[in-house]
């Protein structure tokens, strides 16, 4: 039967929390990605979400973006390298801490934003990514777009790696996002999401803004936290895959 996991950032929005928005989404997702400090998150928000992926038994995973809350860690910045690699290694070690107190374990690390987008296609930056985390760890997982070269430079450096696909993105013909500039970049509707991540899973394939059809091979598969309707969206995801029987498990268990 294949197999694959869900994923989910999270630990970004304390509303989402305060309502009761991000734990709803912890019943359709098998693993979470949580923000630790850079883009958002802080001690409490990093807690609280551990707290919760520990009681529906969801994987942890870090997720370290650009130190830049005023645009959400999703615009480009120019930076040194090794100051990239310090400020992945500051923000999961801050998160790997939060979860020790809490008698968890951070299995996974996935970039965020600008951070993750620039590493698709850069060496240098993929590899100051990987280079923060063995600072801190090198027995975890790193997370990459599914066919970037990202993937490529993790796996020089050591790592296990999971290739990512997205259910509630759009995608170009190369196999990229589709940038969020573009006003159809979010897919909003739970019916569009669950289709796009069933043709991942089952297929390899998913289909491009412009109708091509591009391959596309995951272990992972992701439902952003802040896009709009995204408890509905994972939920019809989950939903779909299991009746096309379609596995649903953590990295660790794929």
């Amino acid at each position: 039967m294949k197999r694959i996991d869900l994923n989910c950032d999270m630990g970004e929005l304390p509303e989402a929390i305060a309502d009761g928005t991000q734990e709803a989404l912890m019943r359709s997702i098998t693993s979470v990605n949580i923000a630790c400090g850079g883009h958002a998150g802080d001690e409490q928000t990093m807690r609280t979400t551990i707290e919760q992926a520990l009681r529906w038994k969801v994987a942890i995973g870090a997720h370290p973006g650009y130190a830049d809350r005023a645009n959400f860690g999703r615009l480009e910045l120019k930076l040194p390298p090794s100051d990239i690699a310090d400020s992945v290694f500051e923000q999961v070690r801050a998160l790997a801490q939060a979860a020790e107190r809490c008698g968890a374990r951070v299995v996974h690390v996935k970039p965020h934003g600008a951070l993750y987008n620039q590493a698709v296609k850069n060496r240098e930056l993929a590899d100051a990514i990987a280079k923060g985390v063995a600072k801190w760890r090198k027995d975890v997982v790193l997370v990459g777009l599914a066919g970037s070269r990202m993937l490529d430079v993790f796996r020089e450096a050591g790592f296990a790696v999971a290739a990512e696909a997205f259910a509630d993105r759009r995608y170009e013909p190369d196999g990229t996002l589709r940038s969020r500039k573009f006003e159809d970049a979010l897919i909003r509707d739970p019916a569009g999401a669950a289709k796009q991540a069933l043709s991942i899973a089952q297929r390899g394939i998913v289909t491009a803004h412009d109708g091509s059809e591009v391959p596309i091979s995951a272990q992972t598969i992701c439902i952003h936290g802040d896009t709009p309707g995204s408890v509905q969206i994972a939920a019809a995801v989950l939903r779909t895959l299991h009746e096309a029987g379609v596995g649903v498990g953590a990295l660790a268990q794929t």
